[in-house]
């Protein structure tokens, strides 16, 4: 890589297990743009294409938090947890083609690193759809995970986990199967909801929670790839709650305590930390 912040490679062994169609996509012409600070011209063309996409139901961050979150990189410490932000935007002939963000959080427990990946969000143009490119934007965000613990003075070969936050899969709401059946085609896995009741906080302004009577957290399943380890059905309680801490951490470093509050009590229900919580199909 030329240069950390800047480019991007094609590593074929970052793809999930079920992504090879990735390896068919001719990539010559793609222009990859790896947008790690807010003052990149093409940052407000990124913001703007996950703003249009997602801003409308309250599932993206505000402009001014993802601003906030560009600063962190290489990677920013903040008590036990380092943090690395990035946007990948992709076009071809300038015309768009796709987008995604995501966060890398580090954290090191009893000697051990390990990269947690929160895949925040993405969209593909459908005119890029099932020709392998998403395949590539699962895998990019590796590349970040790598690029914070380096930062954090890690080993890059330390562990890292892919966590994408998906809604349940509900016969009411048909469009969300389709996102659901992508991730596990590509191997990812689902922490089985039943053992696990995972929220995301509540993302609307500050002034609508409180003109709400506070913060109103959303369900979610949370779908892994533990990279390397792809195949492994059961994972430990205490490795649940790592992730779910850098995710709270993550979330926690841009919101107002108040209202993360209301998902880190939740972790009080949480499986005991040898408990073996079975890793499911995410369309279960």
């Amino acid at each position: 890589m030329a240069h950390a912040d800047a480019s991007i490679e094609l590593l074929s062994a970052d793809l999930a297990p079920g992504d090879g169609k990735a390896l068919e996509l001719d990539c010559r012409d793609l222009e990859i743009a790896r947008i790690c600070a807010s003052h990149d011209p093409l940052f407000a063309v990124a913001y703007e294409r996950l703003w249009e996409e997602f801003g409308h139901h309250h599932t993206v961050e505000p402009r001014e938090i993802i601003v906030q979150r560009l600063a962190w990189n290489p990677a920013t410490a903040l008590g036990n947890y380092w943090l690395r932000y990035e946007m990948i935007l992709v076009r071809r002939e300038g015309r768009f083609a796709a987008v995604r963000d995501h966060s890398a959080i580090v954290t090191c427990r009893n000697d051990v690193p390990h990269a947690v990946v929160h895949l925040s969000h993405v969209f593909v143009d459908p005119a890029w759809r099932r020709t392998g490119l998403a395949g590539w934007l699962r895998a990019w965000p590796v590349q970040t995970a790598r690029a914070c613990l380096a930062a954090a003075g890690f080993l890059t070969t330390s562990p890292i986990t892919l966590v994408a936050e998906m809604e349940h899969a509900d016969a009411r709401f048909p469009n969300r199967a389709p996102r659901l059946q992508a991730y596990e085609k590509a191997g990812f896995k689902k922490v089985d909801s039943v053992a696990v009741n995972y929220f995301q906080p509540d993302f609307r302004p500050p002034e609508e929670i409180d003109a709400s009577g506070g913060p109103q957290p959303l369900p979610f399943a949370l779908i892994l790839r533990r990279v390397g380890r792809e195949r492994q059905s059961v994972i430990r309680g205490a490795e649940v709650r790592e992730i779910v801490e850098c995710l709270y951490q993550m979330y926690g470093a841009g919101f107002r305590p108040t209202d993360m509050a209301a998902v880190w009590q939740r972790l009080n229900d949480y499986p005991a930390a040898e408990a073996e919580i079975p890793l499911v199909a995410p369309t279960q």
